[in-house]
């Protein structure tokens, strides 16, 4: 569904049938606002990568240089493999590896 920013989330939820305006955001539940849609790095995860066993999980921070602006922190973990702490934008490299055409010999 579409967010606020307009991008694609698979985690937002909107109802807006017969006037409703219920919104939230299913990855970070109580902690999620509007204004959190537009600076949000899942979208782009979910667009660079379609792996299965790679879930996210989300906390809201608020960086020590920007005071009054909250962000939105995703750790992924890999339910295959049991690692974490890898770039969820390219996974953790064991899920999908490469294809022979692109090893170097």
């Amino acid at each position: 569904m579409k967010t606020p920013a307009g991008s694609e989330c698979k985690y937002f939820y909107g109802d807006y049938y017969r006037g409703r305006e219920q919104e939230e955001c299913r990855l970070l539940g109580a902690n999620w606002s509007r204004d959190l849609c537009s600076t949000c790095p899942v979208p782009s995860i979910g667009l660079a990568n379609a792996c299965e066993f790679m879930q996210l999980r989300s906390e809201v921070t608020r960086p020590w240089t920007a005071v009054f602006r909250r962000r939105v922190k995703v750790i992924a973990f890999c339910e295959k493999t049991q690692r974490s702490g890898f770039d969820p934008h390219i996974g953790c490299g064991d899920c999908h590896p490469l294809p022979p055409v692109f090893e170097v010999k």
